[in-house]
């Protein structure tokens, strides 16, 4: 399994990367692997400000919906068309590429202190054992 050191993780198993005031975020390896094949991916909360924990959108998988949380506040800037059943609808990527191309949201960051409350590649890998 793979825990990229490049990223912050949090406990409900979604990743943040950083780039600049924005980020990108996903849900990680053990998450996708757990859900297993993603059938679909809904995210209505583009142009909100979501808060640090508060669910921004779904990952619907063959046997189960899950919930995506935020892990620091932000306005939701971008949902990736590449798995938007709108545009490419290719909710599977998540599950080849979960840290590149399958990313999910692109936030500008509104609260960056609370980046410090999340997990760093290390720590993720002890929580899922």
């Amino acid at each position: 399994m793979n825990f990229p050191d490049n990223l912050k993780y949090t406990k409900e198993h979604e990743w943040i990367r950083l780039e600049g005031d924005e980020a990108y975020i996903g849900i990680t390896d053990f998450a996708q692997n757990e859900l297993g094949e993603l059938v679909y991916v809904e995210v209505d909360t583009v142009g909100e400000t979501v808060p640090k924990d508060e669910i921004f959108g779904t990952v619907e998988a063959v046997k189960t919906t899950s919930d995506l949380f935020m892990p620091v506040s932000g306005t939701i800037l971008e949902f990736n068309s590449k798995i938007d059943e709108a545009d490419g609808d290719n909710p599977g990527l998540i599950n080849e590429d979960p840290y590149g191309d399958g990313w999910i949201v692109k936030i500008k960051i509104t609260n960056p202190d609370e980046l410090q409350a999340l997990l760093d590649a290390e720590a993720y890998k002890l929580l899922v054992g």
